[in-house]
């Protein structure tokens, strides 16, 4: 393990060379250049000057040099595939039993965010089911559970195994039309989906199983999110709107398998994760079946006896397939993820997009601007005025976004405001990139018309604007 760590860890320096002399003094030029247009640095002094397919794989424009190393191992982990056990390559084997991928990237296309399939012929391969069934008088949820877990499936429907396991079952995603109708006439047809789980081989579901389809979510920005201190998020909370407004965001409180109690969580499209580490041991265990310290057990129910069954990739001194080493890789490479800058934020539309943004009340989940925490552990992310564009808060989205599925305090129409930094980089990193927390909405007009709950006045002002004044709005979430 060790001598393979210290080859990616030289391959990398030889890697870096021209990245890190030229482009890092290169961002360092242009942050000068905008120095007097922070909006346009979305990540602060982290933020990258770029806009191609690999916007979202670039390291924190002022990471220190030496610790591009690490950020280049870490990738090395989350791109390249996992392997069955046992295998001669011990630093990445022990994939499955039960999977929905053998690597990060297949589901965080070039760092960004995934699809929901094109058609039943697809596999889900970056979209994945989460399962669970409600709780009752006689089975409550323990304060470390975020779900009472499916009885035969568990948390998470996984559609791949290694041979001589049966892959749980295929995802069906299913859609019919919504018409949505525009004050000057204009229609837009939404696509309303319904998700059914075929090829069951390990029994049916329980009668009030709940299914709630996910996308992978874009991995930028997200050691600036963590930055961000608690004392911030909770200030901002106003779960009875004691100010009238008609928003009562409120925090999701999640357990943390690091510290052993209950802690705000920020990650994850229902706020249900705590950190970027436990998000990132847990996407390991349930996507790609792979355990570690905090997750030390494969994902297999009573029900799968070839699964509990099956070779794991431990090592002789029985070290978890993840070993804390290459988990700390993992997390601080994606941690350190940049946020592209701004682009066109001098365009007249653009400027007029932002101005209606605020008018249509967007900016009272989606909070524009914070300031990160001065004592956060990575010195460079600390101390940042960043531009994320999101409270993450809890919000009632209305019942068409509606999965009807808990997440610890987070209720069935509740989702965390995701942030809108690099948004408008959607589909230049990945042209199948879907928008919402299950890909359903095809463009950003799709995504907006989609919003209810506490943004239903909002959506509804849209709705009233005039296509220049969409269109301009549009031109704003396309800057970001």
């Amino acid at each position: 393990m060790i001598k393979i760590l210290s080859c990616i860890r030289l391959s990398a320096f030889v890697l870096l060379g021209v990245y890190s002399i030229n482009n890092y003094a290169n961002d360092a030029k242009n942050i000068e250049q905008v120095s007097q247009k922070n909006s346009a640095l979305s990540g602060g002094g982290a933020t990258v000057f770029a806009a191609g397919r690999n916007a979202f794989s670039l390291p924190s424009a002022n990471i220190p040099l030496l610790e591009k190393l690490d950020f280049n191992v870490g990738n090395s982990f989350f791109r390249n595939p996992w392997v069955i056990a046992p295998a001669s390559t011990d630093a990445r084997d022990g994939l499955g039993p039960l999977f929905n991928t053998n690597g990060c990237q297949n589901c965080h296309i070039k760092d960004g965010r995934g699809h929901a399939p094109s058609s039943h012929s697809d596999n889900a391969v970056s979209l994945l089911v989460r399962l669970s069934i409600p709780e009752t008088a006689t089975h409550l949820r323990k304060p470390h559970e975020s779900v009472i877990a499916e009885p035969n499936y568990g948390g998470q429907l996984q559609d791949f195994a290694i041979p001589g396991v049966e892959p749980e079952g295929r995802v069906r995603i299913d859609y019919s039309d919504v018409i949505m109708t525009f004050v000057d006439g204009e229609k837009v047809t939404l696509r309303k989906p319904s998700i059914s789980i075929t090829q069951l081989a390990y029994g049916e579901l329980h009668p009030s199983a709940q299914l709630s389809a996910r996308i992978a979510p874009p991995m930028i920005g997200l050691g600036l999110l963590e930055a961000i201190s608690e004392k911030d998020i909770r200030q901002l909370a106003d779960p009875d709107d004691n100010d009238s407004n008609g928003i009562s965001g409120r925090t999701n409180e999640v357990w943390s398998k690091e510290k052993n109690q209950l802690m705000l969580g920020r990650f994850g499209w229902k706020a249900g994760e705590p950190t970027v580490h436990q998000q990132n041991a847990g996407a390991f265990n349930g996507d790609i079946g792979l355990t570690s310290s905090l997750f030390q057990k494969d994902d297999c129910t009573a029900a799968q006896v070839a699964c509990l069954k099956a070779p794991n990739g431990n090592n002789a001194n029985n070290v978890l397939e993840v070993s804390d080493k290459i988990l700390n890789f993992v997390t601080f490479y994606t941690k350190n993820l940049a946020v592209p800058a701004r682009r066109n934020i001098d365009k007249s539309s653009v400027r007029v997009g932002e101005g209606l943004f605020t008018e249509l009340g967007c900016v009272d989940c989606h909070r524009p601007k914070w300031k990160t925490s001065p004592n956060y552990s990575m010195s460079w992310l600390a101390n940042q005025t960043i531009y994320p564009y999101t409270d993450l808060l809890l919000h009632d989205m209305g019942e068409g976004l509606a999965d009807n599925r808990p997440e610890f305090l987070a209720n069935g129409r509740e989702w965390r405001t995701p942030p809108l930094w690099g948004i408008g980089l959607s589909k230049v990193v990945s042209k199948e990139a879907g928008f919402l927390h299950d890909g359903r909405a095809r463009n950003l007009t799709e995504a907006i018309l989609w919003h209810g709950g506490e943004a239903s006045a909002s959506q509804q002002a849209f709705m009233m604007l005039s296509k220049n004044n969409r269109n301009a709005v549009i031109d704003f979430l396309n800057s970001l």
